[in-house]
């Protein structure tokens, strides 16, 4: 299914990773640090959105339904459809802990995906 914009849907994994992301209002709240796959169900869990820290000390990692990022050419960014108080306030880990006992069974994916409101199909 294409994006809102109607941008495809297949796009490589190193292409996405370090895009710079911006609230609705076009603040850049942080870049893509990684995107975290689900091996056994073939599908992506969420975008690691990197923000906050100083040198990469301190950065927490929000773990952002992929549906929810919406690429703007103009932006040369994904924008996501919150503001950076929304943002900075939904649930954020340590980047190790995204993938630690495959995203806490579950726990890490389901919190996210309650907070930006995104239902996802049980696999």
């Amino acid at each position: 299914m294409p994006t809102a914009t109607g941008h495809t849907t297949a796009i490589r994994a190193s292409k996405v990773k370090g895009t710079s992301v911006y609230s609705s209002t076009g603040d850049k709240i942080g870049h893509v640090e990684d995107v975290i796959l689900d091996k056994q169900s073939d599908t992506i869990l969420f975008a690691a959105l990197g923000f906050g820290g100083v040198l990469g000390m301190g950065e927490k990692y929000a773990p952002v339904p992929w549906s929810v990022l919406d690429y703007s050419e103009d932006k040369g960014g994904y924008v996501v459809p919150m503001t950076e108080d929304e943002i900075k306030n939904a649930p954020a880990y340590d980047l190790k802990d995204l993938t630690r006992d495959d995203a806490n069974m579950g726990l890490v994916r389901e919190r996210a995906y309650a907070y930006y409101k995104v239902p996802r199909d049980i696999h």
